[in-house]
């Protein structure tokens, strides 16, 4: 019986380990499918997934005692 699995992964993404243990597979129910265009994504040179800020969406001013703390929401470029 087989205990592994492995992905065929496109050159892109040839520094990613492709093989998994059937332990770590999960069965996935999704109406769409789940596959993001690479083109769209960003990777450092360890792999890291970079994410980008796309817009400022609000900023307040959070009062604590003496301390102002500055709170930003912002709008990710991530695909998480």
């Amino acid at each position: 019986r087989d205990v592994s699995y492995k992905l065929n992964l496109p050159e892109e993404l040839c520094r990613v380990h492709n093989t998994f243990h059937v332990s770590n597979l999960k069965k996935c129910h999704a109406d769409e499918p789940l596959a993001v265009p690479l083109d769209r994504l960003h990777f450092d040179d360890k792999l890291h997934f970079v994410e980008e800020l796309v817009e400022i969406v609000n900023r307040e001013v959070k009062r604590l005692k003496r301390s102002r703390i500055p709170l930003v929401k912002v709008r990710w470029n991530s695909k998480r």
